[in-house]
């Protein structure tokens, strides 16, 4: 940024809004209006649409003191489309609302888009509108996404039936071992202001917080070998608490192997180092935004050709409860320890 610093004052708000949207393109065919007019206007050629919304506010969802503005972009919108994802649907639109107080500079912001063009890009999403207003109190982000999918093939937590196969993408745990680290190298520093970060070969975990990927990959494949989810939901709150929504939508219970639950050898050796049971971060620490999903057991072959898909334990009738099977072959009933967003605690 070369040490300028452009007041938002000196553009107001619709200035601003230019300045900020001047190099957006669009990629979408659908895409007939885009930013600057009242509204966008899409045509999602004969697709039903999927629609999602979620706010980030400054001191809840991020500390800027350790999260860099393009890194917060990017993240508000993968943190939209992996909700789209989880529906079985394509990411197409967004729209941004922001509210900023004048500690941020038109330079600032601009890396804040920069995030966001960037994951646009990645993922072939159109920015199609959004607001700009002041806030009182620290950065407020909100963010709607828009999908299509084929006609009622939508996917939802309620559809899980006896006998499937709970699944799920990626590894766990990871994002929460990496905000630790930052949470630690952040009271380190406001103690010693001179000290240096050790985040020495912590990329992974600390990666995995501040720009997490929506698994688009995970949705196509699925498609791609006709493998229809009978639910789906995204981790964004814990595996325990995510299983336990999908438990309660399609009135089921369920059988969780701990040995099955997938987990970074970075994040095993982050979470020992931390005094935590890598178990308990891969069930309550959330924002890994991995897909969790059901199949039939019909569908059991194809999944085992995927390295990047774990089936981790299976679906049974509700008076069998929620079980966790741990590796020692003790059960103990499944409860939900994730995030709660009304109380900032463990719920």
């Amino acid at each position: 940024m070369d040490g300028q610093r452009t007041e938002i004052a000196s553009l107001g708000e619709f200035g601003l809004i230019d300045h900020l949207t001047q190099n957006n393109e669009t990629v979408q065919a659908g895409t007939l209006l885009s930013v600057g007019d009242d509204a966008a206007v899409i045509d999602q050629f004969g697709r039903q649409t999927v629609i999602t919304s979620d706010m980030l506010l400054e001191g809840v969802h991020f500390d800027l003191m350790y999260t860099p503005l393009k890194h917060l972009g990017y993240k508000a919108v993968a943190v939209n489309l992996s909700d789209i994802c989880a529906m079985y649907a394509t990411p197409t639109h967004i729209t941004v609302n922001i509210g900023i107080s004048n500690r941020f500079s038109v330079e600032a912001l601009g890396e804040f888009y920069e995030g966001i063009y960037a994951a646009c890009e990645k993922y072939h999403v159109d920015l199609i509108g959004g607001d700009t207003c002041s806030s009182q109190r620290g950065f407020v982000i909100s963010v709607t996404a828009i999908g299509e999918v084929a006609p009622d093939k939508y996917v939802t937590r309620a559809g899980a039936k006896k006998g499937d196969l709970i699944c799920v993408s990626g590894d766990l745990g990871a994002a929460y071992t990496g905000l630790q680290l930052l949470e630690r190298e952040k009271r380190i520093f406001l103690e010693s202001p001179g000290v240096q970060p050790s985040l020495q070969n912590r990329a992974y975990n600390v990666g995995r917080i501040l720009k997490p990927e929506p698994r688009v990959d995970i949705v196509e494949w699925l498609r791609e070998n006709e493998i229809v989810p009978t639910s789906m939901i995204d981790v964004s709150d814990g595996l325990s608490s995510e299983l336990l929504h999908i438990c309660r939508k399609s009135q089921m219970g369920c059988m969780l192997y701990e040995e099955k639950i997938p987990i970074h050898a970075d994040t095993k050796e982050m979470a020992l180092e931390f005094n935590i049971d890598p178990t308990t971060c891969a069930l309550s620490g959330g924002e890994d935004y991995e897909l969790l999903f059901t199949i039939s057991q019909a569908d059991h072959e194809k999944i085992s050709g995927n390295s990047h898909i774990s089936v981790i334990g299976y679906i049974t009738e509700a008076s069998e409860e929620t079980f966790l099977v741990t590796k020692g072959g003790n059960k103990h009933k499944l409860t939900a320890q994730g995030w709660n967003a009304f109380d900032g605690e463990k719920n």
